[in-house]
């Protein structure tokens, strides 16, 4: 049977409410206290199956040499597309209640399956580079509104093409990873003066983002129809942003000291193969885009997004936004093909995000900037006294996204941040 198939049944009670079904196989790296070395894990309901033990054992074979023992998924998804469902199938065969295998192997499965409470998650990939794009035309309008003129807050390029930016790859960090309150040079309206402060409107940034699965040469393109062939999985991803040094610096190349500090990304990669039984269509698009971005059929996917804030005030965090990867105007196939239209190179393991996620109502906006409109509105948390406007020191921001079918729901799990104090004098 295949991975996906709604019928399928793991031996390991899983529970409906859980991201990580037998149908969703999600790639990761992980260590224990009593096992340090890095290695690549698959998560399982409340468990991480070891795959570094498995191919020891000669269970699972990718290839002639290791790849599951290694401290990146990079080697593994090096191998192609072939090998990485042909893998997954494997994983889900013994995985199944009717393969005894690794079930009825009690010594397998305590070296095997490892309780996920105790697994300490790393960063699942080498980043090679990192782009993050800018496609949801809700959150561009939202941005043009409040900084340009409403009536024309889109720029002329934004119905045409991907807009994107080339961010920094070393402050890509794992979910749990402190972020650290940056520094910079920014100009208050009132000031006359630049000034250089710690961040005063510290923002998350709801976005998803693919990892890229295979090589091209300098001056290769991929065609917009090739796209998703070179895609290995997805991951939920925040990428941090100092809104006040922002507005000061991004013109005329746009965001750098802001974005750069930090990015985080969920620790468990969801396969595209995953993903397949929630696609759906994206938005249509006006004015039809040049023929090097033309797609047909459905290029979106049904993922349920959600942010939660929690701070010292409040016992319980409060949920801020909720919305769905499928309003996506541009798709990361469109995404894939204008990156590489000019002929630059990819690389196994860039990091492909796809900007801030935001939705048409006020509930839906993927940032603070968006939800306190730059601060004029500012949030009430589940308190019904403590407000944000943007975070706070010790405040933290987790990131949730799960696809929820008929019969079993396929998650990321989270990705989350605490903000701490800045080093002022640095």
């Amino acid at each position: 049977m295949h991975p996906n198939t709604p019928a399928l049944k793991s031996f390991i009670p899983v529970d409906p409410s859980s991201d990580f079904p037998i149908q969703n196989l999600p790639f990761g790296i992980f260590s224990t206290r009593q096992s340090p070395e890095l290695r690549v894990g698959v998560a399982i309901g409340e468990w991480v199956l070891d795959l570094a033990q498995l191919e020891k054992m000669g269970l699972l074979t990718p290839c002639s040499q290791p790849v599951f023992n290694k401290p990146a998924l990079n080697d593994f998804i090096a191998l192609g597309q072939s090998v990485w469902r042909s893998t997954r199938a494997q994983i889900s065969l013994l995985l199944r209640d009717d393969h005894a295998r690794l079930r009825d192997d009690a010594e397998l499965r305590a070296s095997a399956l490892i309780p996920m409470h105790e697994a300490i998650m790393h960063l699942p990939i080498m980043v090679s580079g990192y782009t993050d794009f800018y496609s949801s035309k809700e959150h561009a309008t939202n941005v043009g509104s409040m900084f340009r003129d409403p009536a024309n807050a889109l720029l002329p390029n934004w119905l045409h093409l991907p807009v994107g930016y080339n961010g920094r790859a070393s402050s890509v960090v794992v979910s749990g990873t402190e972020i650290r309150r940056p520094m910079g040079q920014m100009k208050p309206p009132s000031a006359e003066q630049p000034l250089f402060a710690a961040c005063a409107k510290l923002d998350f940034e709801l976005e998803t983002a693919f990892i890229v699965g295979a090589n091209t040469a300098l001056g290769e393109s991929v065609s917009v129809n090739d796209a998703e062939e070179m895609m290995f999985g997805m991951v939920l991803l925040n990428d941090w942003s100092a809104r006040d040094i922002q507005q000061w610096e991004y013109v005329p190349l746009g965001p750098f000291n802001a974005k750069t500090f930090a990015t985080s990304i969920s620790p468990w990669v969801v396969t595209m193969e995953a993903l397949e039984p929630f696609r759906v269509p994206g938005p249509k698009q006006e004015p039809e885009p040049l023929p090097y971005l033309r797609q047909s059929g459905d290029h979106s996917f049904d993922i349920q997004l959600a942010v939660e804030l929690q701070t010292a005030e409040c016992e319980q965090p409060t949920t801020i936004c909720n919305t769905n990867y499928r309003a996506m105007y541009w798709s990361m196939a469109q995404q894939l093909a204008h990156h590489t239209i000019s002929g630059c190179n990819l690389r196994v393991g860039d990091l492909m995000a796809s900007g801030t996620i935001s939705g048409t109502q006020p509930d839906s906006f993927g940032s603070l900037l968006e939800l306190s409109w730059n601060g004029q509105r500012p949030v009430t948390l589940s308190d019904g006294q403590t407000k944000r406007s943007f975070l706070e020191d010790g405040d933290v921001v987790i990131l949730r996204g799960t696809c929820i079918g008929a019969h079993y729901r396929c998650g990321f799990g989270a990705v989350s941040g605490r903000i701490i104090p800045a080093l002022i004098g640095s």
